[in-house]
């Protein structure tokens, strides 16, 4: 491995950490709901649902086309800096956000998760590029791990200044911008492939059928793919809904639900970490297995608990699953991609976790609403989508087991 791109590659995820942990998750969401919507009754939480609904239909419906005009066009990297510039546009113009401008908001956010998630497409194919097959696990651990970090400091950064939005959401496209910009030196260059961007694209839009066909021959991809909607769809949002589960359903002020998060961070670092070297060694399948069983715990104990303090323990337990459901699903990903479509591919992915994303934070926002603002019928559902993906996932064949039980069987 060239171990200046696989720094420039772990960077990355250390920048664009800052993003979901103070705009999606323990920062954003309280002030959008507060302060730009404000009123009572769920409002806030239903335009917030609404915001993340919308935002990953419009990287579901593009990643797998724009992954595959990338590819074909060589324009990988490119694409990963168009959506960088975005996200980070359109946080530095929450700048002039204020009470009442829910719809303006709304639309700014729209456009920075779009950047955000639609730039993770296009690192995320770089892994099997950068790590060979029996690494990817510990890289792709790496890279979660050193997000964590980047997300306890992102918070850390921005707690002094709870009082003072616009200097936040400075802070935050600040860091993003400084911290991407070794992954745009180092990375592997844009390789010409001899077919010009506009020629790609007149292709992608007029041969989708056949970049639809590509994947769903792929039997052990398309599997993992179905199981992979279903439970990032429950981790996803609870992701984006925790702040708000925090404050309106625990009582956390807005200072303790940074420190929440930033506690949170800290134990998915361990997770990400310890969890890193046994993906490799046992197979993803295995650890994405009992990391499942894990959040399905959480989520049924979470319907339960009244005191704060056993929600703090929770949390802290959720985090060291989530750092590491997170690798282990991409080492699993890589693992399945062929040489050559690796954008269009993680295009994929990201198709199955955004369309997932489509159901969980509108479906959440709408129980809660119905509820009269009552957050805990939310759990038992998103708690489903779990069950529903660990009875698919354990269907899928997992490569990295195989070649080491041949190994093991030839030794």
């Amino acid at each position: 491995m060239d171990r200046k791109q696989v720094g420039a590659w772990a960077l990355y995820d250390f920048a664009n950490s800052v993003f979901p942990a103070v705009m999606t998750t323990a920062v954003f969401p309280i002030f959008y709901a507060d302060v730009v919507v404000g009123g009572t009754g769920g409002a806030g939480a239903s335009w917030w649902g609404n915001a993340l609904s919308l935002s990953a239909l419009i990287v579901a419906t593009t990643s797998p086309l724009l992954g595959a005009i990338a590819d074909r066009s060589g324009a990988r990297k490119r694409f990963m800096f168009g959506y960088v510039a975005a996200c980070v546009g359109a946080v530095a113009l929450m700048t002039t956000l204020q009470s009442g401008m829910a719809l303006w908001g709304f639309i700014l956010f729209v456009v920075a998760n779009v950047g955000f998630e639609g730039a993770n497409v296009f690192y995320n194919s770089y892994l099997p590029d950068i790590a060979p097959p029996d690494r990817r696990g510990s890289v792709s651990g790496l890279g979660f791990g050193v997000g964590y970090l980047g997300s306890a400091v992102g918070l850390i950064m921005v707690l002094p200044f709870v009082d003072q939005p616009p200097v936040m959401w400075l802070l935050v496209a600040g860091f993003f911008l400084l911290f991407s910009l070794p992954a745009f030196f180092f990375l592997p260059k844009d390789e010409p492939t001899g077919v010009g961007l506009g020629e790609a694209a007149r292709w992608g839009f007029t041969n989708f059928r056949v970049i639809l066909s590509e994947v769903w021959e792929n039997k052990e991809l398309r599997k993992f793919l179905f199981a992979f909607f279903f439970y990032i769809d429950g981790v996803l949002t609870i992701i984006a809904m925790a702040g708000l589960v925090a404050s309106r359903t625990f009582g956390f002020e807005r200072d303790a639900v940074i420190v929440l998060f930033l506690v949170v961070q800290f134990s998915a670092l361990v997770g990400a970490f310890a969890l890193s070297r046994p993906t490799d060694l046992l197979g993803p399948k295995k650890v994405l297995l009992g990391v499942i069983v894990l959040w399905i715990t959480v989520g049924i104990s979470a319907y339960f608990v009244e005191d704060p303090n056993v929600f703090w323990a929770l949390a802290v337990v959720a985090g060291l699953g989530l750092g590491s459901l997170q690798s282990a699903s991409r080492a699993f990903m890589a693992s399945l991609v062929p040489d050559g479509k690796e954008a269009e591919m993680f295009g994929f992915y990201a198709l199955c976790g955004r369309a997932s994303s489509i159901v969980g934070p509108a479906m959440f926002g709408y129980v809660t609403l119905a509820a009269g603002g009552n957050q805990r019928p939310g759990f038992l559902a998103l708690t489903a989508l779990f069950v529903i993906g660990l009875v698919l996932l354990t269907r899928v064949t997992d490569p990295v087991a195989v070649r080491r039980a041949e190994a093991s069987g030839r030794g």
